[in-house]
C-alpha cells in the first residue's frame, strides 16, 4: 500500500520501532527490502519471535550495526498518522503509562499482519431442520440475535457453544448460508444529505453552531447541555452529517454497550446505513474490518465504547462524548485514562471539533464551560409535546414498613395508580444482586470473597454467591462457613434481585422486568430485553443504574427510586455530585412522551441539600455551591490529584515501600504538592493482592507528572509487587 503523507525510509536505513512487548524503549531495524513509510505498521524480530510494531522515527543508531536486524516486512494497513502517533505519546505522558502499554491500545484487533483475502462468513437462511436438536436450536438463536450480521465457522460455533459439523449441517439444509467474501470490505456510504428530524427552535441554534465550528476546520469543545428529552442526540447527529459532507470522518463515543441498540436505529434511520460499531460486544472479524477501513477512509463513522478513540482513523473532524458524565469513560484497570479527557486531547491534536453532551455534565465539564475554555450550548425543554416529570421525596421516617420490605405505601399506590391506567412504572436502586450481605443468625459471621476484603453478594437467580471485586463466585452455602450450623444464613438488605421479587409479591398481575447488567449472558440479550420493554413488553421495571443511561420508554410515567440516600454515604469527594446526576438522569426516564411523568425519591433525609437541589431542579444552583466547595478545599476541577496503589501478595511488602516513599517526598514537597498516607485501601484486599494508597494532592497549575515520575523512579519491590499511578482517579477503591 502506497501513503504519500509521511516520511520514506530507504531499503537498509535505521529505523526506530515502537513493538507492543512491555520493553520500555523504541529499538533499532533497517529499513526492509522496498523501504517503509514512518508510521507503517510492521511485523520485526525479537528475540525468536515475531512481534508487531510501528514505526516510531528514525532509528537511534547507539547500538552496534552489524547487529541491527531488518524488519521482517510491512504490513498492509495505513500507516499511522502522525497525529495518533502525537496522541499516543502525549496521552502516555499524561497518565504515566509505558508506550508500549499505550500502543497495544491501537492495536487491538487480531490478524493485522494477515493478507488480503477472502473468507467464508455464515447467516440465518430459510426454513426449519429437519431434525429438532439442542444444538441446533443454538445455532439458529445466534444467528437470529444478531441480524444480519455474519460470522467465522469459529465464531459461530464459538457462540453457541456447538461442533462446527452442527453448522455445516445446518448449511446442507439451507437453514444457515455459506457466502464467500471479501476478508475486509470497506463500509457502505452514509448520505448526509437525507433529511433529518424536524428541529425545535433550540435545537436548530444548536445544530447550526456545531455545524459552523466545523465549517472553521479548527479545534474546538462545546458542551452540549439539555434535560432529558431535550434531543441532543438530533442536534450533534447533524454535526456528524456536517463532518461526513466535507468528507472527514466522525466518533461518537457512548457509556454503555446496550445503548447502541437504540442509538445505531436512528443513525440508520438519519444516514440510511448502519455505522461501524466498536465495543466488547463486536467479533474479532468485525474489529479487523473496522481497524483496517478506519485507517483507510473506508468508514466514515464508528459508534463505540471508550476504547474506539484509539482507532488509527484517518481524518477524524468530529468526536462525540455522548452522556460525558458518566463514570465508564474512566478506565479502571491496566491503562488508567479518561476517555472523555483523551478525546479533547486528541480532537486537539487532529483539528477536531469535540462535543460533550450530558443533562448532567460532570464539574469539571461545567467549570472549564464557565472558564470560558469550552463554548456552552443549552437545550432547556423536552422535544415534543413532553414535559419534565414532576420530582416529589417520600421521606420514609413517615412511612410504615415491615422489616424486609423496601417499597414505601406511598410508592406502592402510585405504581398501583400506573398500572390501572395501563403505563409503566421503574423502580430503581442502584444495588446488582439480591443482598449485598449474608450472616449467620447463629455466629454472626459475614461471607466474604476468598481472595478480596469484600463481602460476597448473593445472586439468587444463579444460586451463587459473587464477589463484585474480583468476580469469585461460589456456590450459595447450606451450612455457615464459619461455625457450619445448617439453616442460618440469612440475606440482609435489597439487592436488584430482591427488589424484583417485592415486586412481584405486591403486584402479582403485573408483567415485572429487571434490568441489571450481570443477568444478561451477551450484550445483543440485554439491548433485546431493552428493546421489548421500550415496545411494552413490561408493566414494572426493575433496574440498576443500567437504566439510567439514555434509554427511551415511552409509556413509562413513574420512576421510584428505593433509596435515593444510598449515593451521599461514604467520603468520596464527588458523591454529592454522582448521586446529583444519577437521580436527575433516572427520573429523566418518566414522561419522555405524551403522557406526563412523575419521580419519587425515598429518603430518610429530605432536608439533604443534594437531594433538597434534585427536588427543585435548580442544577446552576448545585454546580455553584459544589463548584464552591471544592474550590475552597483545592481538590479537583480546582486542583490536581493522583493516586499511587501499590500492590503485593506481601502485605508488609506493600506498607514498607508506601512509607518509603512518604518519607521521601522531596520531589512532591518541591512542586508544592502534599502527599497523604500510606493507608489500606478501602477494598485492601483483591485477587490475593494486598493493595496500600497514596493520595497526591497538587495546586492547579503543577506540572505534577514530573514530579511523581522522579519520585517513584527508586521504587523497587519484589516479583509480586505492582506500583500504579492514577492521574485524576474517579475512584478511590
Amino acid at each position: 500500500m502506497t501513503y504519500s503523507g509521511a516520511s520514506f525510509f530507504e531499503t537498509g536505513q535505521l529505523v526506530g520501532v515502537l513493538t507492543t512487548q512491555p520493553l520500555g524503549r523504541v529499538l533499532d531495524y533497517k529499513a526492509p527490502e522496498g523501504g517503509c513509510h514512518l508510521g507503517a505498521f510492521v511485523e520485526v524480530p525479537l528475540g525468536p519471535r515475531k512481534v508487531l510494531g510501528v514505526v516510531w522515527g528514525a532509528g537511534a543508531g547507539d547500538y552496534e550495526l552489524s547487529k541491527v536486524r531488518s524488519v521482517i516486512r510491512v504490513l498492509d494497513a495505513a500507516p499511522m498518522r502522525e497525529e495518533l502517533q502525537a496522541f499516543i505519546q502525549k496521552a502516555a505522558d499524561y497518565t504515566l503509562t509505558p508506550l508500549p502499554a499505550m500502543l497495544r491500545l491501537a492495536t487491538r484487533a487480531p490478524g493485522l499482519g494477515d493478507p488480503p483475502s477472502m473468507q467464508k462468513i455464515y447467516r440465518l437462511g430459510e426454513g426449519r431442520p429437519d431434525r429438532d436438536t439442542e444444538a441446533r436450536r443454538k445455532v439458529i438463536a445466534v444467528l437470529e440475535e444478531y441480524g444480519g450480521l455474519g460470522f467465522t465457522l469459529k465464531e459461530v460455533s464459538d457462540m453457541a457453544g456447538v461442533t462446527s459439523s452442527v453448522v455445516k449441517g445446518l448449511v446442507k439444509q439451507g437453514v444457515v448460508r455459506e457466502e464467500d467474501t471479501p476478508r475486509d470490505a470497506p463500509f457502505p456510504r452514509l448520505d448526509p444529505g437525507r433529511p433529518g428530524a424536524e428541529l425545535t427552535e433550540d435545537q436548530a441554534v444548536a445544530a447550526e453552531a456545531l455545524r459552523a465550528g466545523l465549517r472553521e476546520g479548527v479545534f474546538g469543545t462545546t458542551l452540549l447541555r439539555g434535560v432529558t428529552g431535550s434531543g441532543k442526540t438530533e442536534v450533534y447527529l447533524e454535526a456528524v452529517a456536517e463532518c461526513i459532507a466535507q468528507g472527514r470522518q466522525a466518533l461518537v463515543l457512548l457509556p454503555e454497550i446496550a445503548l447502541t441498540s437504540e442509538f445505531l436505529t436512528r443513525v440508520q434511520a438519519r444516514f440510511g446505513v448502519k455505522p461501524a460499531e466498536w465495543h466488547s460486544g463486536v467479533t474479532m472479524t468485525e474489529r479487523r474490518r473496522i481497524w483496517k477501513m478506519v485507517g483507510q477512509g473506508q468508514c466514515q463513522l464508528v459508534v463505540g465504547a471508550r476504547s474506539a478513540l484509539f482507532l488509527p482513523i484517518q481524518d477524524l473532524g468530529l468526536i462525540v462524548v455522548d452522556e460525558e458524565h458518566d463514570t465508564s469513560y474512566k478506565q479502571e484497570d491496566g491503562v488508567l485514562y479518561n476517555a472523555r479527557d483523551m478525546a479533547v486531547l486528541r480532537g486537539s491534536l487532529c483539528s477536531a471539533q469535540v462535543v460533550l453532551a450530558s443533562a448532567t455534565p460532570s464539574l469539571e465539564t461545567w467549570a472549564n464551560a464557565e472558564a470560558g475554555k469550552y463554548r456552552r450550548l443549552d437545550l432547556t425543554s423536552r422535544f415534543g409535546p413532553a414535559v419534565m416529570p414532576d420530582l416529589r421525596a417520600i421521606d420514609m421516617r413517615d412511612e410504615r414498613l415491615a422489616s424486609n420490605a423496601w417499597v414505601s405505601p406511598t410508592l406502592r399506590a402510585a405504581v398501583e395508580a400506573r398500572l390501572a391506567r395501563g403505563e409503566q412504572s421503574l423502580l430503581f436502586l442502584n444495588r446488582r444482586g439480591y443482598a449485598p450481605v449474608t450472616i449467620c443468625r447463629a455466629c454472626g459471621h459475614q461471607v466474604g470473597c476468598d481472595h478480596c476484603d469484600a463481602r460476597m453478594v448473593e445472586h439468587r437467580f444463579l444460586k451463587r454467591l459473587v464477589c463484585h471485586q474480583c468476580g469469585e463466585t461460589k456456590p450459595m452455602p447450606e451450612a455457615c462457613p464459619a461455625c457450619e450450623v445448617e439453616g442460618k444464613l440469612a440475606a440482609v438488605g435489597p439487592g436488584v434481585e430482591r427488589m424484583a421479587e417485592e415486586a412481584v409479591a405486591l403486584f402479582p398481575q403485573a408483567r415485572v422486568a429487571t434490568l441489571s447488567s450481570d443477568m444478561f449472558g451477551s450484550a445483543r440479550a440485554l439491548k433485546a430485553q431493552i428493546e421489548e420493554i421500550a415496545a411494552g413488553g413490561a408493566d414494572i421495571i426493575v433496574g440498576t443504574q443500567l437504566v439510567a443511561k439514555g434509554h427511551n420508554f415511552p409509556n413509562l410515567t413513574l420512576v421510584g427510586v428505593i433509596d435515593a440516600d444510598l449515593g451521599l454515604q461514604g467520603s468520596d469527594l464527588r458523591a454529592a455530585e454522582r448521586t446529583f446526576q444519577l437521580m436527575r438522569q433516572v427520573a429523566g426516564r418518566a414522561g419522555r412522551a405524551e403522557k406526563a411523568g412523575v419521580a419519587l425519591l425515598q429518603t430518610f433525609q429530605p432536608e439533604h441539600p443534594v437531594i433538597r437541589a434534585i427536588l427543585t431542579g435548580d442544577e446552576e444552583g448545585f454546580w455553584r455551591a459544589e463548584a464552591g466547595e471544592r474550590q475552597h478545599a483545592g481538590v479537583p476541577p480546582f486542583g490536581r490529584m493522583a493516586g499511587i496503589i501499590l500492590s503485593s501478595t506481601d502485605m508488609q511488602e506493600a506498607f514498607d515501600i508506601g512509607n518509603a516513599l512518604a518519607r521521601n517526598d522531596a520531589p512532591i514537597r518541591a512542586v508544592g504538592a502534599q502527599v497523604f498516607g500510606p493507608a489500606p485501601a478501602p477494598v485492601a484486599r483483591i485477587r490475593g493482592r494486598h493493595r496500600v494508597r497514596l493520595l497526591v494532592k497538587a495546586p492547579k497549575g503543577v506540572a505534577l507528572q514530573g514530579a511523581l515520575a522522579q519520585w517513584i523512579a527508586p521504587v523497587k519491590g519484589s516479583t509480586q509487587f505492582r506500583l500504579a499511578v492514577d492521574i485524576d482517579p474517579q475512584s478511590f477503591m
